[in-house]
């Protein structure tokens, strides 16, 4: 007979060992699948690692910081440049690039799933109490516990990288973008009812376009998790600044981890203003007073008001 005392009042339950069992169900019966998503990620990551390394760096770094002096302000631009040539001279520009690489390409697939995610959850009461319990898990499940599950179904390299990059980084885009959407003025949304707009066009003309800044914002959030989860993922072979940082810490290398993380920094900076930029309503292609109605003049007495 066993003792009470010695198991304690709460009997263990295996869920660890049911967990084992569930991955071992999924990696035997869904293997082809994570294959064709191995080949499909690697070859994309890899590609546009190429794409990013091709031109000459200083080219590329006039190019990035063109991009933030049109996007926001000269200042921007020119702190851009500097920053980006103090990556080139630190000698981390190619890490940086496989950085960026993977970042990009797991921020377009953690939005293209987090948008109309969040957008069914802003449309639909039943999808947002299924969807937020599942993005309260991820968002405080420990970064590292994704690393294991990820190396299993994917080896090492940059495919579980950008995987556990993907997973990591999704919460915030879908409740960002489920937010926008129910903050738009419902006497707005009911005149495009009253004209006789169908759903579609409400959310194409009217929603998306008042939630923008906050879909912005999330898309911002995306992109922030997502390269510190990159850098994370260095630990699992995902290759680019992480690699440095984990190579710094196994050597007790205190430079080399410096250089590797003021990269990150430089790149985190870049990325975060630049979106936030592209999210802010007020600022037209041509600058902040343009996206303001102008004054229309004043209208003689006895004529006629004509509404736009």
């Amino acid at each position: 007979m066993v003792d009470v005392a010695d198991q304690g009042l709460v009997p263990r339950i295996p869920v660890g060992e049911w967990v084992d069992v569930a991955f071992d169900w999924v990696e035997d019966h869904l293997g082809p699948v994570f294959e064709g998503i191995s080949v499909v990620t690697e070859g994309a990551v890899e590609g546009l690692t190429d794409v990013l390394l091709l031109p000459p760096p200083v080219l590329f770094a006039l190019l990035l910081a063109g991009l933030g002096l049109v996007a926001r302000s000269v200042l921007f631009g020119a702190g851009s440049l500097a920053g980006l040539l103090l990556v080139q001279a630190m000698d981390t520009w190619e890490p940086a690039m496989a950085t960026l690489a993977l970042l990009l390409v797991a921020t377009l697939v953690a939005v293209v799933i987090a948008v109309p995610l969040g957008i069914a959850a802003a449309k639909n009461d039943r999808v947002s109490a299924l969807v937020r319990p599942v993005l309260d898990f991820m968002q405080t499940m420990p970064a590292f516990v994704y690393l294991v599950p990820a190396v299993v179904f994917f080896g090492l390299g940059v495919v579980p990288g950008t995987v556990t990059t993907v997973i990591f980084a999704l919460p915030p885009g879908v409740r960002l973008t489920e937010l926008g959407i129910r903050q738009v003025d419902r006497e707005t949304v009911e005149a495009g009812h009253a004209f006789g707009s169908s759903p579609g066009q409400i959310l194409r003309g009217i929603e998306l376009p008042l939630a923008r800044a906050t879909i912005m914002a999330g898309i911002n959030q995306v992109i922030m998790l997502g390269l510190s989860m990159a850098v994370i993922a260095g630990m699992i072979g995902a290759g680019g600044l992480g690699s440095l940082v984990v190579t710094s810490i196994s050597r007790l290398d205190v430079g080399l981890g410096f250089e590797a993380g003021l990269a990150v920094v430089i790149l985190a900076i870049y990325l975060d203003r630049l979106t936030a930029s592209l999210g802010d309503r007020r600022n037209g292609p041509r600058g902040p007073g343009l996206a303001r109605r102008r004054r229309r003049p004043p209208v003689p007495a006895g004529e006629p008001v004509l509404q736009p």
